[in-house]
């Protein structure tokens, strides 16, 4: 009996994205489980506080285009099969949290910076991601000097 059977794993896109999801395909390999990656962008509108009279769905648009082609990058470096990918517009926690409903998801992995002092009473996604969740959350260690072993 495997302990997880679908697992997904939500990445930032950033430089230790690879780190994370080389985690997740490692968890998922030995538990025997499914992985899905998923990227969420936060609305221009929510960025920019909604108040400006300009048009940014295009903008939008090649946000949700370039972490596509990020995302699918990303995938291919994994030696695991990744069932799907996910690009979603909201709010970071909220949408892994609805994904992972739909989903049937049993945890969410995702990376954690460990940041200290201010940056740490402001919060971080995968705190708010472990807060409201409906399965277990795992938070990687991201080297942010960058491990870049194989």
């Amino acid at each position: 009996m495997s302990v997880y059977k679908h697992i997904i794993a939500g990445l930032d896109l950033s430089e230790e994205s690879p780190q994370v999801l080389k985690k997740a395909a490692q968890l998922a390999h030995t538990c025997n489980a499914t992985l899905s990656v998923a990227h969420v962008i936060e609305p221009l509108t929510f960025a920019y506080g909604g108040d400006m009279p300009v048009d940014l769905s295009e903008v939008q648009e090649q946000l949700q285009l370039k972490a596509e082609q990020e995302l699918r990058r990303l995938a291919e470096q994994v030696d695991f099969p990744i069932r799907q990918e996910h690009i979603l517009v909201g709010q970071p926690a909220t949408e892994l949290h609805q994904l992972a409903g739909q989903e049937s998801a049993d945890l969410i992995i995702v990376g954690s910076h460990g940041r200290k002092g201010f940056a740490l009473l402001l919060g971080s996604t995968s705190n708010s991601v472990l807060h409201g969740a409906s399965c277990d959350v795992l938070a990687v260690r991201v080297n942010e000097t960058d491990e870049r072993e194989t």
